[in-house]
Formats: structure tokens, sequence, C-alpha cells
């Protein structure tokens, strides 16, 4: 009798609690599933991976990508001028190189300083400064009265390239991990846009209207892009870093709209960082043999890619190649009777033969993202390095001029592939606090590499052809065995936002 007393009551009280619910106003209940959801947290990174990929990213892709043809240009510019230059100003060897060592050192000054200060007050503007300030001085470039001002003001175009370089960053932070082994690597297609554009300007221009104003034509890309820069918002990433969370949100739902998703359930919650831009995470116990691992590589990277670029720009200028069917033209030694330079500049086979080199740097994207893919970011630069050693030994053979371009293209699919891993590696190696400042460490190291790599690809080559190709493939070499001893690698990994 008492059990089914118990019982009668315990059916009451569920009775009672459901009327209770039933009566309960709808803004009740709605306000215990915000409460709910309140309590939930999500962060940029969960963010980023939710959205998804979408419209916002394929304009991203374009605009930011169209960045790396401006840089192609500027920095291709150099092996398109220099036979104008060495005859205008009867130049010897050494001062050819100085030109695009004061472009190297102009970016290398200004690297580290465009990293600090993105760190430190936002990507976007960094960028936008450098598309600007590059546009800027190379247009002055092109009134350039004398030599002396001519290399003094393309140093001045490095340091906004080096601003420019910094989008990158901005573009892979917004970038979801699955997307970023394909999407990275096929930037390249802009950087051969670029190189393909200077190219072409100078075989329509030069000849015709002078150098001068192939400079002047070259800068429509940036002037373009600095209107288009506005569609890029800053880095989501970034302004957490810094405590601006709702300028992050905004820009989160911003992009979640453009690509019809939508943000995690909850808030974003990130704690700020205080010690953004700083060089001791670089050197910190996590990070040190990254750091010094990634410096080497960076100027073994572009030293063997300018080095690629500016060789194969003496070889067809000086007619320093072992080539069995040379034209007529080629049979003559390219030097002024006072012996002060060499002084007749490129042929259309000349030009022909570098626009087809340059397809070689996307001709082999296939093949850089499955490596990507597959083998992940240390293996992938390991063979890269190797096999680029070897194709750089090679074009000492004597051959035919098909050869010879075979070889070029081969080599230039490498090295360009070889710095497509190197830039994807080090903006996914390090934390949101410091990756523009390592980026802009790596990047002025990887500028030393490009001051040393005119003086011996265009000084030390008319010595020697083999004695000038020999420290590009040791250092190629002695870079992979480097690479194996890298402790992380970053393959499917996500962004850190803190160290």
């Amino acid at each position: 009798m008492m059990g089914d007393c118990m019982k009668t009551e315990l059916v009451s009280a569920i009775h009672l609690q459901e009327v209770e619910l039933q009566d309960r106003p709808a803004d009740a209940q709605q306000d215990a599933k915000n409460n709910n959801k309140d309590d939930q947290t999500f962060t940029v990174e969960e963010a980023v991976e939710t959205i998804g990929f979408g419209r916002f990213h394929i304009l991203l892709f374009v605009i930011m990508g169209s960045s790396n043809i401006v840089e192609a240009m500027e920095i291709m510019l150099l092996a398109v001028v220099s036979p104008e230059i060495r005859c205008e100003w009867r130049l010897d060897d050494w001062q050819v190189a100085l030109v695009s060592t004061m472009v190297f050192l102009g970016f290398m000054v200004c690297g580290v300083l465009a990293g600090y200060i993105a760190d430190r007050y936002g990507r976007w503007k960094v960028v936008f400064g450098g598309f600007v300030w590059s546009a800027y001085f190379s247009l002055l470039t092109s009134f350039a009265p004398s030599y002396g001002w001519f290399i003094f003001l393309r140093s001045m175009v490095g340091c906004g390239v080096a601003g420019v370089s910094q989008g990158f960053v901005l573009k892979t932070e917004f970038i979801p991990a699955k997307h970023r082994a394909f999407l990275l690597p096929l930037a390249s297609v802009f950087w051969m846009t670029g190189s393909m554009l200077i190219i072409i300007l100078g075989m329509l221009v030069v000849p015709t209207m002078g150098w001068r104003w192939m400079i002047r034509i070259s800068i429509t890309p940036s002037i373009i892009l600095i209107f288009l820069f506005k569609f890029i918002p800053e880095s989501a990433r970034y302004n957490v870093s810094a405590g601006n969370v709702q300028a992050a949100v905004d820009t989160l739902n911003r992009i979640a709209k453009m690509n019809r998703s939508s943000l995690p359930p909850g808030r974003l919650m990130e704690p700020p960082v205080k010690e953004r831009g700083s060089w001791r995470i670089l050197l910190s116990p996590a990070f040190r043999r990254t750091s010094l691992l990634l410096w080497y590589t960076w100027f073994v990277a572009s030293f063997s890619y300018y080095g690629s670029v500016l060789s194969s720009s003496e070889l067809l200028e000086k007619n320093l190649l072992c080539v069995t069917n040379a034209d007529r033209e080629h049979q003559v030694k390219h030097r002024h009777e006072d012996g002060l330079c060499y002084c007749i500049p490129f042929g259309f086979s000349d030009y022909q033969t570098l626009l087809i080199s340059c397809l070689g740097e996307v001709a082999l994207v296939p093949l850089n993202i499955c490596l990507l893919s597959v083998f992940g970011r240390k293996k992938s630069l390991m063979v890269l390095q190797l096999l680029a050693a070897i194709l750089f030994m090679m074009i000492n053979i004597c051959t035919t001029m098909l050869g010879f371009t075979v070889l070029l293209f081969l080599l230039r699919s490498l090295v360009s592939m070889n710095f497509n891993v190197v830039y994807i590696y080090t903006a996914e190696v390090y934390p949101t606090v410091a990756r523009s400042l390592g980026m802009g460490f790596c990047t002025s190291f990887s500028r030393i590499g490009g001051m040393i790599a005119p003086f011996i690809a265009q000084v030390l080559m008319s010595q020697s052809v083999i004695l000038a190709l020999s420290p590009f493939a040791v250092t190629c070499v002695i870079c992979a065995l480097g690479n194996f001893l890298l402790p992380i690698e970053t393959k499917g990994r996500a962004l850190l936002q803190n160290s």
C-alpha cells in the first residue's frame, strides 16, 4: 500500500514538471538555449575550418596571387634590363651584378622590419604599403639619370617588395588546412605570369621604345592591385592575437556570408597575446633548430632560384654556352672593342628561350602538389634540392640549343617548386604571434642568397661556367641534408596561434 502511494506521488511530480515546461514562456526557453550557446566557444582555426573553402577564397586567391605578379615583374625585370643598362652606361660585370645585389639588400633590410610591423600592427597595412612604395620607386627608376641613381632607386623598390611578400602570410591565414597543399603551390601560376609579362614587354617595348618605357608600363599591375586590395580584410588570426576579437568576428562573419556558410556555435574566445613580433620566440627552445635550418634553406632557395634566372640570361647574352648548332648571331663574341662590356641586346630567340624556361615554373605544379600531399613538406624539400643540384651540373654539358632549353626548363621547375614548399612550410610552422616576423627573417636571409647570386652568375660565369655552376649545386646538396634534421612536419597540421 505504501509502495502504491509513492508511485502515485512520483507520477504526479512528473506530470507537474511537464505542465510547468509547457506553461514556460517561449522567451524563457530561448534564453536557456542562448545561455547554452554562450557557454560554447570556438577558435579562429575552428572557424576557418568550419567556414570551409568558397567564393571568398577564390577572390583572395586571385587578388593576393596577383601580388606575386608584381613581385615577379620587379625581380625578373633585372634579367631583361641588364643588357640594356650595360650598354647605356658602359658597365663592367661587377657593376651589372651590383644592381641585383642592391635590390636584394633593400629587400633584406626591410624584410625583418616589414615582418615586425606586420606582427605588431597588422598584415594588411604592410602589404598595401608595399604595393604603393614599390610602384612609386619603380616609376622613379625609369627616370634615373645615372647608374648611381638607378641602383639606389632599385634598392628602394626592393624595400617595397619586402612588404608585398607579407601577402603570403595574410593569404595563408585564411585558407583551411586541407586546401593549403593545393592552393599555395598553384599560386606559382601568378609568379610565372609576372615573369612572362616582363619578358614579353622586353621583347615588344625595349627594341622600339627603350627600357625606360618598359619599366613605366610594368607598374600597371601594381596600380590596379592598389584599388582591388580594399576587398581583402585584415587577418582574423592577427586581430585575435592583438585583442581585437570583435574585428575578427566581423571578418569571419563576412567570409561565412560570402561562402554561404556559418560560424561554429558559440562565441570566439582566444586570449590576446602581449608578446607579438618578438625574435625571442623564433630562437626559443621550441623553434631554435627550425629557425636556424630554415634561414639556411631560404638562403639556398633564393641563391639557386636567382642563380638559375641570371645564369640563363648571362649564358644567352654572352654566348658562353657550348652549343653545337648555334645561330650565326651567336657565333660572334658579344664584347665591345674597348673591352668594357658585352653589348649586344637580347635577340628574339633569347627572349623565346627565357619565355619557355618561365613555363617550367608551373609545368610541374601537379607534381609539386602530389609531393606535398603524399610525402609532406620536409621530404619534398630534400627531393627537390637534390634534383636541382643535378640539373645545375647538367647545364654545363655540351648540347644543342633545344637541349639547353629543356635543361633550363626543368631547372626552373625544380627551384620554383622548392621556393613554393619553403614558403608553405615557414607559414605553417610558426605561430600567429611571430608568423610574419618569422617570414621576415627568412626572406631577409633569402635575399643574402639573392645578393651573392649575381656575382656568381654574372661575374664568375665569364671566367668559367663549371666554376660558376658548382656553388649552386653544392649548396643545394648541403641544404637537402640539413632539411633532414628539421624537427617538425607541418603536413595536415593546424596553424598555431601562439608558441
